[in-house]
C-alpha cells in the first residue's frame, strides 16, 4: 500500500518535469513526509487539464457519499478490482498523476509486525515521478462546498518491493514517462496493472 510519500522538489523543477504550470503557488509546499492519514492537499495533474498542476486532498470521497468518513478507507485502491468497488468505479475515467519523488514503506521484522524497519523507495537520482491516481469532486450537502479528492492505485509488488512490503506485497502504480499521457488519455486500466520495473531503489532509514 502507499500512505506515506514525499515531494521535496521546488516549483520550477516540478513545472519543468511535467511541462505544466502550478495554478496556485501558495498551496505548493515541498515536504519530506506526506502522511495520507492527515488528508493533506498534494500536487497532481488531472486528465481534464494536463498542463496545470493543482492540489487535491488525499482520500477519495465518491460523489454519492453522505459525508467524509469514507476517505479513511479510500487512500489507496487496488487496480485489479477498482472497476468493481462502489467507492471507485465512478472514478475509473477520472485519471490523475500524483506528483512525488519517493515513498515510504515499513518491512515487518516479525510475523505480527510489532517490529518494523522503515524504507524509502525512489528512483536512483531522486527524480520526480507520478503515481497513477483517480479523483472525485464531492459536494458537501450541508455547506455546498466542493471537495476535490483522490486515491492512489496499487498493484502487485515487484521482487524488490515484495521483500520490503512483505506482509501484503503491494506497491503503488508508478508510471513511466511514456505511460503518463496514456494514463491521462484513459487507456484501459488493466494495461497498468503490473509491477513497476524501472530503476527503483530502496533505502533503509
Amino acid at each position: 500500500m502507499c500512505f506515506h510519500f514525499k515531494q521535496t522538489k521546488l516549483a520550477l523543477e516540478v513545472q519543468s518535469r511535467f511541462n505544466a504550470t502550478i495554478d496556485n503557488p501558495v498551496e505548493f509546499k515541498p515536504t519530506s513526509h506526506i502522511n495520507g492519514f492527515k488528508y493533506p492537499k498534494t500536487p497532481l495533474i488531472i486528465d481534464e487539464k494536463p498542463n496545470i498542476i493543482t492540489h487535491y486532498d488525499c482520500g477519495l470521497i465518491p460523489s454519492w457519499a453522505n459525508d467524509e468518513e469514507i476517505k479513511k478507507y479510500t487512500l489507496n485502491a487496488k487496480i485489479e478490482t477498482v472497476n468493481e468497488k462502489p467507492s471507485f468505479k465512478n472514478s475509473v475515467d477520472k485519471r490523475c498523476l500524483v506528483i512525488a519523488n519517493g515513498y515510504y514503506e515499513w518491512q515487518w521484522l516479525d510475523p505480527k509486525g510489532k517490529a518494523k524497519q522503515k524504507y524509502e523507495s525512489r528512483l536512483t537520482k531522486e527524480e520526480l515521478f507520478p503515481f497513477a491516481g483517480l479523483y472525485s469532486h464531492w459536494v458537501d450537502k450541508e455547506t455546498g462546498e466542493i471537495k476535490n479528492t483522490y486515491t492512489l492505485l496499487t498493484t502487485e509488488a515487484n521482487p524488490l518491493l515484495a521483500e520490503i512490503h512483505n506482509h501484503k506485497k503491494r506497491m503503488p502504480v508508478i508510471l513511466k514517462r511514456e505511460e503518463e499521457s496514456k494514463w491521462l488519455s484513459h487507456e484501459p486500466i488493466e494495461h497498468f496493472a503490473f509491477p513497476y520495473s524501472a530503476d527503483l531503489i530502496a533505502v533503509k532509514l
